[in-house]
């Protein structure tokens, strides 16, 4: 397994993240990693563990109604 450098693994995250209905498969292949590996650094930037799937892409945003 190669090791990739934190910085590398911030940049690839906010470029899936930036890019509204790209797919994680066209991401990777762009950088040269696997679907897998992009996932999982997506997991670990939010939080999760690999394997759960219980939080979204994005936080919708809060209302102030009342």
């Amino acid at each position: 397994m190669k090791p990739y450098p934190p910085e590398f693994k911030a940049v690839a995250v906010a470029l899936y993240r930036s890019r509204p209905g790209v797919t994680s498969k066209s991401v990777a292949g762009d950088l040269g990693v696997s679907t897998e590996t992009l996932r999982t650094w997506i997991r670990a930037a939010d939080g999760r563990r690999p394997g759960s799937h219980s939080a979204a892409r994005t936080a919708a945003p809060e209302s102030d109604s009342v």
